[in-house]
């Protein structure tokens, strides 16, 4: 069944946010493939550590992924 993986900066996202990420990716997906192949749709965040992942050449802090996130 599908799996799908999200990662994000970690201390970006509140557990309540990532609780409706998940929601939300599962519900657009089972939108296209339908609503059987809901039930067996994997949905995970993986939390990049704060430094560890770049962007256009930047490194990105949890900092700036925040910056980001506000802007809208």
């Amino acid at each position: 069944m599908p799996s799908i993986e999200i990662q994000v900066v970690e201390g970006v996202f509140s557990d309540e946010e990532k609780r409706r990420i998940i929601e939300d990716v599962t519900d657009a997906f089972a939108g296209v493939a339908g609503q059987t192949i809901r039930a067996g749709t994997s949905v995970r965040i993986q939390e990049i550590r704060s430094g560890s992942w770049g962007y256009a050449g930047k490194q990105i802090t949890t900092e700036v992924a925040l910056e980001m996130k506000n802007r809208g």
